[in-house]
Order: structure tokens, then sequence, then C-alpha cells
């Protein structure tokens, strides 16, 4: 049986007080809160109340996002980071999130790797101090600074920070970047939707196509699940669904629970075999 999560952003009209309850009953090992969604983080309420709200309710808080685009260095990205650390200290947070510039500057190969290096080598005492990870997502689309996990494995090894830096498995973001490998050892998290638009191209994939996986999914997230189960991974495959078919769905709960449930059939099938 696979450990499930929560992204905030499935459910990213929700109060969070609803998404956290819906998570709980879902089974969910973990959510992951966000600071993006247009409006307060945990909606204004205190750190200490969504502390007690996700014990009581015995879901951990798999990661706090995020801090954009932390692989352009400044001294505001800088303050970012520390602020996010601070809030997931407060709240318990495994761990905190760091996504690359995606705007389609800055894409040479020189111009990649430096950034990277230096951003990396800027966060690591931030995080050693606090104790905490930091969770990478290398992105898939053309325009992003950062879309193979095997340069951020590279960068990672590089610096000796295996313990305070993971990377995040998006099974869009591995199909928009052309697969390769995956990096079990290196995985903090495994995000997880699918696409079921017929006629929209791989190249053309944008966030507002991902929904929940089902018998229709064109990004192989079974075989990209399959892979990294059977290659040693134990942590959670947590929904992020941004597409506007998901938030304004009739009964959002009742569909993820219909996904997991296809997504564990089809792995009890592939054990069978």
């Amino acid at each position: 049986m696979l450990d499930f999560g929560l992204n905030q952003v499935t459910m990213a009209n929700v109060p969070i007080d609803e998404f956290i309850e819906t998570a709980s009953r879902l089974g969910m090992v973990g959510v992951e809160l966000r600071n993006d969604l247009g409006r307060p983080v945990f909606d204004g309420q205190p750190a200490d109340r969504i502390r007690r709200s996700l014990r009581d309710r015995g879901v951990r808080l798999l990661g706090l996002s995020q801090v954009y685009p932390f692989n352009r260095w400044s001294d505001g990205i800088a303050d970012a980071v520390r602020a996010l650390i601070d809030l997931a200290v407060e709240v318990e947070a495994d761990t905190i999130s760091l996504i690359p510039c995606n705007d389609g500057t800055g894409l040479d190969v020189a111009s990649r790797q430096n950034e990277l290096a230096c951003a990396l080598e800027r966060c690591l005492p931030l995080l050693e101090a606090a104790n905490m990870v930091a969770l990478v997502e290398p992105l898939g689309f053309a325009r992003s600074s950062l879309r193979d996990k095997a340069d951020l494995v590279a960068a990672i090894e590089a610096l000796g920070a295996h313990s305070r830096f993971r990377l995040v498995h998006d099974t869009f973001h591995h199909t928009l970047s052309g697969g390769g490998s995956v990096y079990p050892e290196h995985t903090g998290i495994v995000h997880v939707s699918g696409v079921t638009d017929a006629d929209v191209l791989v190249r053309q994939m944008e966030d507002e196509h991902r929904v929940l996986v089902d018998a229709n999914d064109r990004l192989g997230n079974l075989d990209q699940i399959f892979a990294l189960r059977d290659a040693g991974y134990q942590g959670a495959y947590s929904f992020e669904c941004f597409s506007p078919d998901i938030h304004r769905h009739h009964s959002v709960e009742d569909a993820i629970r219909t996904s997991m449930n296809f997504i564990s059939s089809q792995l009890q099938k592939e054990i069978a075999a």
C-alpha cells in the first residue's frame, strides 16, 4: 500500500481546516501547505493552531511551500528562505520547498549550473542551523532554469549536502523534461497528477491541465510509481492538481479517493503479475 499525501493546491479554494479534515478522512499520511494561493498562509491562523489541528487528526505536515525563484540568489531570496524555515519550524513541517526560476531567462548551461550551485551553497547553512530539509523541484517546462533531476543530484553531491536537500519527483514534470532516471535515494516526495486531455501536445502541457490520475492518464504515472517503488522509494505520493476542473469538482474528496483506489489497485495487479 502506498502512503498518499495531499498538496493544498488540489483543494485550492477550500478553507484550511476543511482541507486538513479531508486529508484525515482520506487516510492521507500528510499534507503540503502553501503560501502562494492568493490568500494568507494558513488562512491567517497562527502556526500553533495549525500544528495542533494536524496533530489532532494524525496528519503530518510533509512540507511548506515555497520560495521562488530560489536559484536567483539575492538578499531578498535569503530573507524569504529564512522566513519560510522559521515558519516551518514553528508549525513542525518536515521540509520547505524551493522552486527554480521558470521565466525563460538564464538558460545557458553555465548560468544554470552556477546559479544552482550558488543557491544551494547559500541555503545550506540556513538549513543546518534549523535542522531543516529543503525539497528542490525541477520543472520540466522548456522555459525552466532547472529541468533535469540529474543536474540537481550532481549539484547536491558536489556540495556533500545529501542530508539537507532532497529532490521532488513530479510525475508531470518528469514527463515534460523527457523522462530519464529516477533517484529514489535523493527523492523526498513524489508529486502525482495526470493529464487526460487527448488534444494537448506534451510540449503544450501546463499546470492547468493537471488532474487526478485515472485510466486515461497520458503521463505514465503508474510506470513512474512502479519504478520508484521497485527502486526502493518509501516516501509519500502527494496529489498536486492545479486544474480548475478539480478545484470546482462537486465532490473533490470522492474524486481523490477514486484516484487513490485506482492507483492502489493497479499496483496490486503489478505485484501479483
